[in-house]
């Protein structure tokens, strides 16, 4: 009877055919063939082979970790609770990425704390001791020069907080006072502009930290405390305050809020932002704000700032998928 398909029987065993092509050549061929149909999806899914990670995520995966920067009071952002575990609306976020950049990698990845202040923060990315900084940060183009940011998060601006009964309604009213800033923010420079452009003369005082700068304000030492407005709010929900402070004014600067990161790290930009359009599609944004600015807070305190317009514009385009 004859071999199909046709075979050779030179050194057939016991008379049978054996085909031309060997045994071994057939499975390597089929295991190739299986590590193409591995490698296919999971290269359409973006993921990275071990050797080509750069930047973050090579650090991540070879430490299994991710370093946080965090504040210890920027409420609702960044702060402590009572266990002196750091949660807020940035810290939820930034756990997301972590777990983005552990599905890329392929390894869960441990999240270490480090404290950093308003004076501290921008170093510790660009020095590589913080991977990334979750907190109140402004992006700006002078930020932007050593740093990079992911979409934004939030929308703020530079306002007064006084004591009920003050004077001071708007920095119109800021002749002769003693005004606090925070060391390192936004706010100190807007402050000093207000000044120079409006030609009044009001004394600058610089606190170490948002903590101590409001300490300043509610010890009677300053007549109004400057810093964006919804760390006002915070600092009156958390110390029980609404009732006794006032935040008054115009905003005095617009200040986008970012995550930090390493600036030139192209991987970690590439899953930051892929994270951040997936959790507007998924509406997940919108639900972390309320979860942070409209509901109670794990301290029992309520913001009740409702999200504003133009951040609204900036989710929903966030979500929005490319033509």
């Amino acid at each position: 009877m004859p071999c199909h398909p046709p075979c050779n029987h030179a050194g057939g065993v016991f008379g049978r055919c054996r085909a031309t092509t060997p045994l071994a050549t057939r499975v390597l061929g089929i295991a190739a063939l299986l590590f193409a149909a591995l490698l296919v999806p999971a290269l359409a899914q973006g993921q990275t082979p071990d050797d080509e990670f750069t930047g973050t995520l090579k650090k991540a995966k070879s430490s299994g970790s991710v370093t946080i920067g965090f504040r210890d009071a920027s409420i609702p952002f960044s702060y402590t609770s009572g266990s002196g575990e750091p949660i807020g609306y940035s810290i939820d976020l930034c756990k997301m990425i972590v777990d983005a950049i552990g599905e890329q990698v392929g390894r869960p990845l441990a999240i270490k704390w480090m404290p950093v202040t308003s004076e501290t923060r921008i170093d510790a990315v660009v020095s590589g001791k913080a991977d990334l900084e979750c907190g109140s940060t402004t992006n700006n183009a002078e930020r932007q020069k050593q740093v990079a940011f992911s979409p934004i998060i939030f929308v703020a601006g530079t306002k007064l907080l006084v004591k009920k009964g003050s004077p001071i309604k708007s920095f119109r009213d800021l002749n002769g006072k003693t005004i606090v800033v925070t060391a390192g923010t936004t706010n100190e420079k807007a402050m000093r502009d207000i000044q120079s452009r409006f030609k009044i003369d009001f004394k600058l005082e610089i606190g170490a930290d948002h903590a101590q700068s409001f300490a300043l304000l509610t010890g009677g030492k300053v007549d109004a405390f400057a810093t964006d407005d919804v760390l006002l709010y915070g600092f009156l929900a958390k110390n029980n305050l609404r009732n006794d402070y006032l935040v008054v004014g115009d905003f005095l600067s617009y200040d986008p809020y970012g995550i930090m990161f390493r600036k030139g790290d192209v991987q970690l930009k590439k899953l930051v932002d892929a994270t951040f359009a997936n959790l507007a599609q998924e509406r997940e944004l919108e639900h972390l704000y309320n979860r942070w600015f409209l509901r109670r807070l794990p301290s029992g305190d309520r913001l009740d700032v409702a999200m504003s317009p133009q951040l609204e514009t900036i989710f929903r385009a966030m979500g929005t998928a490319p033509e």
